[in-house]
C-alpha cells in the first residue's frame, strides 16, 4: 500500500541491456504508457574493470525523447547526424529521436564506476516525425539552490519558485516541458516539492531513502506523488539522491516496439520497415 502523498508506488526490476549492461528498470505494470508523459527510466551502474566496459552499440530510435543524467563517470555518445561528445559527471545529454535517429553510447569509467540515469519521454503526435537532435547541458549550466540546510537542488528543466524567487533550468527543448529537478539530500534533510496541479508529479530514488510522513521511499523505488502542496520530502539517516518528474499528460493513443514509440500500430509497422529499408533516417 502507497504511504500518505502517494498514489503507487513502484519497484525497479533487474534488467540487462545493450552488450550487457546491468540496470534497474521502471516501468508500471500497466506497460509503457502508463505513466505518461514519462515512457522509461532506466538506472545503470557499471563497475567493470576490463578495458571496456559493456555499453549501447549502435541502435536507432523513432518518436520520443530521451535524457541522459550522469551522476557518476561519463558517458560517450555519438550518433549519426555526426554528434561526438562526452557527458561527464553532472552533465545532462537531451537527445530528440523525432522521425529517426541512429546513436551509441559508450560508458567511460571514472574511478571503476559510471552511473547513470535515462528517461524516455514521448512526443506529442504532431512532433513524433520532426528532426532529431542533441544538446548536452554541462553541469556548471544547471543552476543550484540550497532552499534548507541539508538540501541540493539542480534545476534541470522546468521553472521552479523557491521563497518568491523563481529560477529557469537550462533544458527548454523538452517538447513535454517537464519539471526536472536533480536532488541531493544529506542525513535527515528535508525538500517541500512544488504543487503541479494537474500534471503527474514522479519521485525516483536512486541512492539512501526519503520519508513521506512515516513511510518510506528505497532506493530503487518510484513513487509517483499527489499533485498539490503539502508534502515534504525527509532522507533517511544515510542521506539520499533522488530525480523529481513532473509533467503535462499528454493523453494521447501510444504505441511500441522496442526502439520505436508511435501513436499506431500501422505507425510501428513503418517505423520498422523505414529501418530494415535504411531511410530511417531519411
Amino acid at each position: 500500500m502507497a504511504p500518505p502523498g502517494h498514489r503507487r508506488l513502484i519497484d525497479a526490476r533487474r534488467a540487462s541491456d545493450g552488450s550487457g549492461v546491468r540496470l534497474q528498470r521502471v516501468l508500471a505494470r500497466e506497460g509503457m504508457g502508463a505513466l505518461d508523459p514519462l515512457l522509461l527510466l532506466d538506472d545503470f551502474a557499471i563497475t567493470d574493470r576490463h578495458d571496456t566496459p559493456p555499453g549501447f552499440p549502435e541502435h536507432p530510435h523513432r518518436g520520443f525523447e530521451t535524457l541522459t543524467l550522469m551522476l557518476d563517470g561519463a558517458m560517450a555518445h555519438a550518433d549519426h547526424l555526426g554528434n561526438r561528445d562526452l557527458v561527464e559527471t553532472g552533465d545532462v545529454a537531451w537527445m530528440r529521436a523525432g522521425r529517426g535517429v541512429i546513436h551509441a553510447e559508450q560508458p567511460v569509467l571514472r574511478n571503476g564506476r559510471a552511473h547513470g540515469l535515462q528517461l524516455w519521454l514521448n512526443l506529442p503526435a504532431r512532433d513524433k516525425l520532426s528532426d532529431p537532435a542533441y544538446r548536452r547541458i554541462p553541469a556548471a549550466q544547471i543552476p543550484r539552490l540550497a532552499p534548507t540546510p541539508g538540501c541540493r537542488v539542480r534545476v534541470i528543466a522546468g521553472d521552479l519558485e523557491l521563497a518568491g524567487t523563481q529560477t529557469h533550468g537550462p533544458l527548454t527543448e523538452a517538447a513535454c516541458a517537464p519539471l526536472l529537478l536533480d536532488l541531493a539530500l544529506d542525513p535527515n534533510g528535508e525538500f517541500d516539492p512544488p504543487a503541479t496541479p494537474g500534471w503527474r508529479r514522479l519521485l525516483y530514488v536512486h541512492q539512501g531513502r526519503v520519508a513521506i510522513a512515516d513511510d518510506g521511499i528505497r532506493r530503487h523505488q518510484l513513487a509517483e506523488l499527489d499533485d498539490t502542496e503539502g508534502l515534504r520530502l525527509t532522507a533517511g539517516t544515510e542521506g539520499a539522491g533522488a530525480l523529481l518528474i513532473a509533467a503535462r499528460p499528454l493523453a494521447e493513443p501510444l504505441a511500441h516496439y522496442g526502439p520505436f514509440v508511435m501513436n499506431t500500430q500501422a505507425e510501428i509497422d513503418q517505423a520498422i520497415a523505414d529501418y530494415e529499408a535504411g531511410r530511417l533516417t531519411d
